[in-house]
């Protein structure tokens, strides 16, 4: 499923002061920020969800565990009105970028076609055997039907990477030569495997698992809260609290390295993370502030550790806005903002379920209600779920609002690659009423999925349909859950 992040909008400020930008631009910015941070939270399922799945589907089938066995059937049939909204989102995506940025995909639709095309693949095998999955309950044998989730997952996993890679090669652009103005000599397969696409698509597979697992736990600690104690909700909390946890503590790791790159590809980018106006070595730690008239006001320094965290160097130091052209800088204060709202929420979720674990460990269960912690931690559980989703989202806005005002880092701006037409305005009018559609229609359907789960109904028939007690055959004979086993 799509995940890039083409270019997510300048401030509103800045793109409306610039009297000389093409009429599309403002409009193109603001439909790319509402499509692709509304598809990106829907991707993370498609990427994550099917491991999840297949952790509580081998459970059930192979150790006999009937409830593990209902909740990977439940789940699955979330993960299909998820795909299927996803569809649609992903849909708009693959029209709009040669609507609105004619000047990225007239020259480089070349170099960016092999990536997209597999990526158009990989979903249509994710759906081929999403599809057989979900029909097969019941009808095939406990190991093929588990193994259906491979494929699945697989096909998920690589079409993240193919788009990733594009954004990769935004960031990093190769495989081709421009000789008179014109794109020659092109590579395609350079896109696949820019210097960053590996680190990039690591980075956005581990916050997947970040984002679905805190969801899936999310959604569980607000059941254990309201006093759904039985089994099916303590093991639906720890496979997703699991997954999390694996991603929170990993994450860091995998930031820090795919950072370390920044500071010799995107210096501009580096220095609004890190708000240094000045090269200073070694450079300070610069938490919060803003950038007012030229100066920092409101930062919290800690001297030395800006260069030993972006630069993996006592002294190395992080390149001052300064040096750089103001027409070569990105939005700092924003770019800056939202780094940071990423890292402090990651930090958080991570000193969340280390604390957990770390006091299972010392036999103080936080999931048993004797505990003293017991409720302010599944409040925290219960808020980390959109926490998770909010760094995403401020993620992307720091790595695309900092790459700025590059389309094509270094040589593509992006107002050359937007075109010039104002009716754009009104694609982006019926892009907010289409995603404020799905977002109803995705929530209504999940919502009611969950109340007719809680109340016994499994195979969950047409609530509008025919008498679902009887038929013109007689009584209908529920099919178990642990059928085909």
């Amino acid at each position: 499923m799509e995940t890039i992040g083409a270019t997510l909008p300048h401030p509103l400020v800045a793109a409306l002061s610039d009297a000389n930008a093409p009429a599309g631009l403002l409009p193109a910015r603001e439909q790319m920020a509402l499509s692709l941070g509304w598809h990106i939270v829907i991707a993370c399922f498609g990427v994550a969800f099917p491991a999840m799945i297949a952790v509580a589907h081998w459970r059930g089938a192979y150790r006999g565990d009937d409830g593990a066995l209902l909740l990977a059937r439940r789940w699955s049939k979330v993960a299909g009105v998820l795909f299927a909204v996803g569809a649609v989102s992903g849909t708009v995506l693959s029209f709009e970028l040669g609507i609105l940025w004619p000047g990225l995909m007239g020259p480089f639709g070349d170099v960016l076609g092999l990536p997209f095309a597999f990526e158009g693949m990989s979903f249509f095998v994710e759906a081929i055997f999403l599809g057989m999955y979900l029909y097969g309950w019941g009808r095939l044998s406990p190991r093929l039907h588990v193994l259906l989730l491979a494929p699945m997952a697989a096909a998920g996993v690589f079409g993240t990477y193919c788009v990733l890679a594009v954004n990769a090669w935004m960031n990093d652009p190769r495989g081709f030569s421009i000789v008179d103005g014109r794109v020659t000599d092109v590579d395609p397969w350079a896109a696949l495997t820019s210097g960053q696409a590996a680190l990039q698509f690591a980075h956005m597979w581990v916050a997947a698992f970040m984002v679905v697992g805190f969801a899936v736990a999310s959604v569980y600690a607000v059941g254990l809260l309201r006093g759904r104690r039985d089994r099916h909700h303590r093991l639906g909390f720890t496979i997703g609290f699991g997954f999390a946890t694996a991603a929170a503590l990993v994450q860091p790791l995998v930031g820090h390295v795919l950072g370390l790159r920044v500071a010799d590809t995107q210096p501009a980018k580096l220095a609004a993370f890190e708000l240094a106006t000045t090269t200073e070595s070694p450079s300070p730690l610069r938490i919060g502030g803003v950038l007012i008239d030229g100066e920092v006001r409101g930062a919290i320094d800690i001297p030395g550790l800006g260069s030993i965290i972006a630069r993996n160097s006592l002294t190395e130091p992080v390149r001052g806005l300064d040096t750089i052209p103001a027409a070569d800088q990105p939005p700092v204060n924003l770019t800056h903002l939202a780094f940071q709202s990423m890292i402090g929420i990651g930090t958080l979720l991570a000193a969340l379920v280390a604390g957990y674990w770390l006091l299972r460990w010392r036999r103080r269960d936080l999931l048993d209600p004797a505990q003293r912690l017991h409720r302010p931690f599944l409040r925290l559980v219960a808020a980390s779920g959109a926490l998770a989703v909010v760094a995403l989202e401020a993620g992307w806005i720091a790595t695309e609002v900092g790459r700025q005002p590059w389309i094509v880092y270094g040589v593509l701006r992006t107002t050359d690659a937007a075109g010039d037409n104002p009716g754009l305005w009104w694609v982006y009018g019926a892009s907010v009423l289409l995603y404020g559609g799905l977002t109803i229609g995705a929530v209504t359907v999940l919502r009611s999925m969950a109340r007719r789960w809680r109340a016994g109904e499994e195979e969950l028939p047409s609530p509008y349909g025919p008498d679902r007690e009887s038929s013109d055959d007689g009584p209908r004979q529920p099919e178990t859950v642990g059928a085909g086993r």
